[in-house]
């Protein structure tokens, strides 16, 4: 006597794997927007006499296939207009707009759920 038994399906032709893969890159691609346009939008409502240069420069770089790196591109008066710069306390009275710190933290929160969200399109791939 024998059984046959064939596994068919997206878990085992390999649909399921690359649906993950999928969701994942949305998943980190799809933050990282978030975190762009919400640094953005905090510098466009805070800065006070903008030439739209710094905004120009601020961009999303790949670091690796799980990681992205939302920055100004090294503008060397960055960090004073963060508010981390040297010449912030001791030269000048200006503290900052802490336009990254607030986006950090805001990242912080939302990410989980924008990131849930790109798994979530990508379910009926996997079979969900």
């Amino acid at each position: 006597m024998a059984i046959d038994i064939t596994f068919r399906g997206p878990l085992f032709d390999g649909r399921a794997e690359r649906a993950i893969q999928d969701a994942c890159i949305d998943a980190r691609d799809d933050v990282a927007s978030f975190a762009q346009e919400h640094a953005l939008g905090l510098m466009r409502a805070a800065f006070r006499n903008p030439t739209g240069y710094y905004e120009s420069r601020v961009t999303t770089t790949r670091v690796s296939s799980e990681v992205a790196l939302v920055h100004d591109q090294g503008v060397v008066y960055g960090p004073w207009l963060e508010g981390v710069g040297s010449r912030n306390a001791p030269v000048t009275r200006f503290p900052g707009y802490w336009h990254w710190r607030r986006t950090k933290g805001v990242v912080a929160a939302r990410g989980p759920q924008i990131a849930e969200a790109a798994v979530r399109r990508h379910l009926p791939e996997m079979g969900g």
